[in-house]
């Protein structure tokens, strides 16, 4: 999951923040399970070092070091803020940040049993985000189109995962021709026609955390960019349970049935891409999450059970 000889451990991250930041070195510092491009530790109890562990997702702490203060004051959920940064050294050759903890459990661990609850605070969540970007917000390389451009993705996707073992009985193989067409739906359906808006691009089960049956945060916004809300909407099959879908877009209010349709598509590539990702061995992606195989076949049962339909 690197690509360098450098061990995070608890004493670099205590050296580097005695080095660096030395009025938080006494708190003390525990590994957080979990992470891809970053890796977390508690510190205390109110604050997290966020290290990452490419050389490639430096720029995206920086990214989110730059643009969450100026998004968080009006989202209605906790987000994580910096609090402090960290520059590069002998020790540790890349920036790394203190960042502030949202309390809660990720759902790809946890579970939403307050399904209209959490659609409200999802959509609430989405409203406030996804306004107007400004001209120098990022843009992102691979995300944020229309789904035609990422035919691509899906194709590469939905092959892997059948080669996975997935969809080789009828039952199966049905429920993936119901795929491929939610795609193509997806694929005609017209292009977003408003300003790009501000998104966090990311949102899966390990990127919100839950509590009390309900959204209770949203973290890990390296994927920040502005684009076609269509990206976040799919959401609302990913994250959501059975029936709290309706509640979300009624409550959101401001897509149309050309963005429902893009985002339901976009909502099956990222079930593809949750099963890919709990396959195991040869079959799967790098670092592999053996939780987020269900979740995605979840997903998809949601996407391939709904339908499209604007809100009244």
């Amino acid at each position: 999951m690197t690509d360098s000889d450098i061990e995070i451990t608890a004493d670099l991250v205590h050296d580097l923040l005695q080095d660096q930041h030395p009025d938080l070195a006494g708190l003390p510092i525990r590994e957080v399970a979990g992470g891809w491009g970053n890796q977390m530790w508690r510190l205390g109890d109110e604050l997290a070092v966020r290290m990452p562990r490419m050389e490639s997702t430096q720029d995206l702490l920086r990214k989110e070091c730059r643009w969450l203060p100026f998004l968080a004051p009006r989202l209605p959920l906790p987000v994580p803020a910096p609090v402090r940064i960290g520059e590069p050294s002998t020790r540790f050759p890349r920036p790394w940040a203190v960042m502030t903890w949202v309390r809660g459990e990720p759902l790809d661990h946890g579970s939403i049993s307050r399904g209209d609850h959490a659609a409200d605070r999802l959509a609430d969540f989405l409203r406030a985000l996804h306004a107007e970007a400004p001209a120098e917000a990022p843009a992102s390389s691979d995300r944020g189109a229309h789904p035609r451009n990422c035919t691509d993705g899906f194709e590469h996707f939905l092959n892997a995962v059948i080669a996975g073992g997935f969809g080789t009985d009828a039952a199966g193989a049905a429920a993936l021709r119901a795929v491929r067409a939610v795609w193509e739906d997806a694929v005609a359906a017209p292009e977003w026609d408003g300003p790009p808006v501000w998104l966090h691009g990311d949102l899966h089960p390990a990127n919100v955390v839950v509590s009390d049956g309900t959204l209770a945060g949203v973290i890990d916004f390296d994927s920040l960019f502005a684009g076609d809300p269509a990206w976040d909407l799919a959401a609302a099959w990913v994250l959501l349970p059975e029936g709290a879908g309706p509640r979300f877009f009624e409550t959101y209010d401001r897509a149309d049935e050309a963005t429902i349709r893009r985002a339901r598509g976009l909502a099956a590539m990222k079930s593809l891409f949750l099963i890919l990702m709990g396959q195991n061995g040869d079959r799967g992606l790098p670092g592999g999450k053996p939780a987020w195989g269900p979740a995605g076949r979840a997903a998809l049962d949601r996407v391939l059970t709904s339908e499209v339909r604007q809100p009244s």
